[in-house]
């Protein structure tokens, strides 16, 4: 059962005319004939052509790389689909409508389903005024299909389209999503599922659901705006050293000159996540692309076994999630199984997904989502009965009990990361504080020449240094880790690392390439704190 409603259709020129246009190659030569790289989104230089290796490195498109795709062996089906990025009025409710970037003229995007053990086969269309990109977020793909521009493909340039064609092995929950600029922050993004062809669970209806903070398009704020204000740094604002709450430090003009609307803050305390939730002040909390006056409902019968797939697809703010009257029974995390353990509330960190199952009550019952350290919370409601609805000030007393995290959960038997002593140790350390706003890992901003070596066969450890004074959600493509140091940990690709603290993740190099590790928060990622994992040849 998906809760994923239509928006306002898309304006402008048709899909089929921005489909017709030519294809990006991935990875190609100088035979290339793209032509694009675009710029103008971000400071990062994302441009370039992606077969600019350094010797002695896999190629993105190498034969390692086609090599590991070929050993994948997907003989199931091939999974055809067709997107267009494109400028569209958003309905979000409540009589709430924001002109901003989507797929197609959804918020979410329709969600792709895919089948374990087959192919993927999707052509992004650019019909955006700047370059794009698309990641696979969590996937184990081939290099070339990984969607870094600058790193393992050349931009799709405005009018241009992309052929994303690769093998999908492992079941789960993941989504899509740009790696261009702070696009993600806009309505670009989308769930990807990869269905089990021998499922295990057994539920009667599924629930995919959406987190999101929203600014794009709310008097005048884009989040290129925020990333500029961002970047000033928090010294000439006043009062923006708050040890408590979320203090406005900038405001983003609305068009003509009327009233402003503050949108940076820091010190929004978090019992969780420490004395900084989050950078941004947003002026709506989403859950599949609605807001808590108007939002997203599940309608279903006393007794069925749900399955909630929940994706934090924001930019800046962690969610803590529970639904009214109701355990939470946790079965997947980041598309992994973990023994099954039951919650009253989680908490997600950008980038994050939890799979939990959950017997649904007689009744009309919330499911809310608290901004972590924020004011304000997005709200969708599971109906199986009479009764009044919830509204946006609805706080389920289980968001009262300890939230869930990762480091609570063990990978099931057969997502457990066999032991084995660690062949490569990479130590990283996380630098930077938004007083100067200048985020980085080991003090260098990201060049797309960085290389952190790594060895097909290896375990390699990653160990995390936080040496700033907030949390963040580090993710790295293309593979996922076991957390901690112990056997047993749950399999993740995005973990959250608290201020002052240590992550220590193992993993084995099987996926041969370049792959981006990095913060997942989008401002903290474009400010600099993103590097590189290189396969050596």
């Amino acid at each position: 059962m998906r809760s994923l409603p239509t928006r306002r259709a898309v304006l402008g020129a048709s899909a089929a005319a921005v489909l017709g246009s030519g294809l990006l190659s991935a990875c190609s030569g100088p035979s290339d004939s793209s032509g694009g790289t675009g710029s103008g989104h971000g400071s990062m230089n994302h441009g370039g052509s992606a077969a600019d290796v350094p010797e002695g490195y896999v190629d993105p498109a190498g034969p390692e790389v086609r090599a590991a795709e070929a050993a994948r062996k997907a003989t199931g089906p091939v999974t055809e689909v067709k997107v267009t990025a494109t400028a569209t009025p958003l309905d979000l409710g409540a009589g709430v409508t924001v002109r901003s970037w989507a797929y197609g003229d959804r918020l979410p995007g329709q969600e792709v389903r895919a089948t374990a053990g087959g192919t993927l086969a999707l052509t992004l269309a650019n019909n955006l005024p700047e370059a794009t990109s698309l990641h696979w977020h969590g996937l184990a793909l081939r290099n070339d299909m990984d969607g870094v521009p600058g790193l393992t493909q050349r931009d799709i340039a405005p009018g241009g389209s992309f052929p994303y064609r690769f093998a999908v092995p492992h079941p789960g929950t993941y989504w899509f999503h740009p790696h261009t600029g702070v696009q993600q922050d806009r309505g670009l993004y989308a769930p990807l599922i990869i269905e089990d062809p021998k499922e295990p669970l057994s539920y009667d209806k599924e629930w995919v659901v959406v987190l999101d903070d929203w600014i794009d398009g709310v008097d005048g704020a884009t989040p290129d705006a925020v990333l500029a204000e961002l970047r000033k740094g928090m010294s000439g604002h006043d009062g923006a050293h708050a040890a408590h709450g979320q203090t406005p430090s900038a405001a983003a003009p609305s068009p003509g000159g009327g009233k402003q609307r503050p949108y940076v803050a820091m010190g929004g305390r978090s019992d969780y996540l420490g004395g900084d939730a989050g950078d941004v002040v947003y002026a709506h909390y989403l859950i599949n692309g609605r807001v808590p006056d108007d939002p997203s409902v599940l309608t279903a019968r006393p007794g069925d076994r749900i399955r909630l797939r929940i994706i934090n697809a924001g930019g800046d703010t962690a969610f803590r999630i529970a639904l009214g009257g109701h355990e939470l029974t946790v079965t997947h995390t980041d598309g992994y199984p973990v023994e099954h353990t039951t919650t009253a509330s989680l908490l997600l960190g950008m980038g994050e997904r939890y799979d939990v199952v959950v017997t649904a009550k007689d009744g009309v019952f919330p499911l809310t989502a608290l901004a972590e350290g924020k004011e304000g919370s997005a709200l969708a409601v599971l109906r199986t009965g009479s009764g009044a609805a919830p509204t946006a000030a609805t706080r389920p007393a289980e968001l009262d009990a300890p939230a869930l995290m990762a480091d609570a959960l063990k990978a099931a038997g057969s997502a457990a990361l066999a032991p084995r002593d660690p062949d490569r140790t990479v130590q990283i350390r996380l630098t930077g504080s938004m007083q100067n706003y200048n985020w980085a890992f080991d003090g260098k901003p990201y060049t797309p020449d960085q290389r952190h070596p790594v060895k097909a066969g290896e375990r390699v450890r990653l160990v995390f240094a936080n040496a700033t004074p907030m949390w963040h959600p580090l993710h790295l493509h293309g593979h996922t880790f076991a957390l901690g140091e112990q056997p047993g940990g749950a399999r993740k690709d995005t973990a959250i690392l608290l201020p002052g603290r240590r992550l220590t993740v193992d993993f084995d190099a099987d996926n041969p390439g370049l792959w981006m590790t990095h913060c997942h928060n989008v401002y903290h990622s474009e400010s600099g704190m993103m590097t590189v994992l290189g396969y050596q040849l």
